[in-house]
């Protein structure tokens, strides 16, 4: 079984090379930071183009020695343990998309970028990206890699067989909605028998809730799971099941390698990066792969930046790497080496950004890809949104999985959330 380069992250599988905690000598042994030329940077497999990361230390070398490090295993407690432990702490360090609103409250362990000039790159990038970094107290704490606009990866012969409209301009017009999408699911299965338009309903709800204005818990340290925006996604997740919309085919397995070989998974929503994933898991399956827009609207999945950490004895020298490698070209690059999607507008442009995709039948996917991403809605992310949103998407699996009753799960996760939200001290 191959997993993909998410689910390598979330199995803390990344790197199989991958220095841990307890191999970290040179650079870092030191309870400051860096010592003397040596500047380290921690992140993880597919966070950072090799290229660019190699580049930089050439580029960089007459003045400090780049030791790019790839952490293995659970990277956001190891990152924060060595930060309480005050020993062993990076000097730049990669801050994952899904973790940074549980950074921000510890602003306090990491430079404040606008006080190295960042503002002044500002309008470079995506505005909801860079926001994401801001703590409340103004500081920023991020400086933006990537981001993952949601796209709808679907096989045109096999809707074109289904009678369904097959060319992307057609398909991201005519499935625009998700109630058009649910009707083509429909039709493609009664027209290609054992077929399915989507590959879990977990994959509903979250693009769902992504596509509003608000998430689990607001600015002023409320719960909102039970609102209206949730539990229209958690609503939707359900239909889609109940239509017979989604398959039981557990992502990653040979079963779900055959069935999408064999064109009965023709069709998954999923961001930028799993383009990537699709050709490393079905590669017998190039040339026959397009990308339309997502129904229902934008909406994005990962994403991930880069923080100069108090221990940095040379915050400015770091600043200024790190600008060069999250440049519009470097991001470029990033996104041709590991599918990191651009946080920078102008890269969408860029030859190498344009060029036909043959897996996706010489389909040129920035088309796609590039205006979702500018148009991504903005929301508060609170540090308490992972915790809150977890009895959710664990009950919608008990649904969707295991056949629990919907509304039962749906009190039950409600439930759930109440006894965390009163632990974490949110009110509800």
């Amino acid at each position: 079984m191959r997993l993909s380069r998410r689910g390598l992250l979330r199995a803390g599988l990344a790197g199989a090379a991958a220095t841990t905690l307890g191999g970290l000598t040179t650079g870092c042994g030191v309870p400051t930071g860096s010592t003397g030329r040596d500047m380290v940077l921690w992140y993880w497999s597919g966070g950072l183009s090799p290229k660019v990361v190699q580049d930089a230390g050439a580029r960089y070398a007459d003045a400090v020695d780049l030791q790019p490090i790839q952490i293995g295993g659970y990277y956001r407690s190891k990152l924060l343990t060595t930060l309480t432990g005050r020993a062993h702490i990076p000097d730049i360090a990669g801050l994952k998309g899904e973790d940074m609103a549980s950074y921000l409250p510890n602003s306090d362990q990491f430079v404040d970028l606008r006080t190295l000039g960042a503002d002044r790159f500002k309008d470079r990038y995506l505005g909801w990206k860079w926001d994401q970094a801001i703590a409340e107290d103004g500081s920023m704490v991020g400086f933006p890699i990537d981001c993952g606009p949601v796209a709808h990866y679907y096989q045109p012969a096999v809707f074109e067989k289904a009678g369904l409209p097959y060319e992307p301009a057609d398909v991201s017009r005519e499935l625009a909605t998700w109630d058009q999408f649910f009707a083509a699911g429909e039709q493609l299965r009664k027209r290609v028998p054992g077929s399915f338009i989507l590959t879990d309903a977990l994959s509903v709800l979250s693009i769902s809730v992504n596509q509003s204005t608000k998430r689990f818990v607001d600015r002023d340290r409320h719960f909102i799971g039970d609102q209206e925006h949730v539990r229209t996604a958690w609503d939707r997740a359900v239909e889609a099941t109940h239509r017979g919309l989604v398959s039981k085919i557990v992502n990653g397995t040979p079963d779900n390698t055959s069935a999408t070989e064999r064109g009965l998974l023709p069709s998954q929503l999923n961001a930028s990066w799993a383009a990537g994933d699709i050709k490393l898991n079905v590669p017998r399956t190039k040339g026959k792969w397009r990308v339309a827009n997502c129904p229902g609207g934008p909406s994005n999945i990962g994403g991930s930046f880069l923080a100069i950490t108090k221990a940095c004895r040379e915050p400015e020298k770091a600043f200024e790497m790190i600008t060069w490698m999250l440049d519009a070209g470097n991001q470029a690059q990033g996104f041709v080496d590991s599918v990191l999607f651009p946080s920078t507008p102008a890269s969408y442009a860029m030859r190498q950004l344009r060029e036909p995709d043959p897996f996706f039948g010489d389909q040129i996917t920035m088309d796609v890809f590039g205006p979702a991403a500018r148009e991504i809605p903005v929301a508060f992310n609170s540090p308490y949104d992972v915790a809150l949103s977890t009895p959710i998407n664990d009950e919608m699996r008990n649904f969707y999985v295991l056949g629990k009753n919907p509304e039962k799960a749906w009190r039950d996760a409600m439930s759930k959330c109440r006894r965390i939200a009163d632990h974490l001290g949110v009110s509800h």
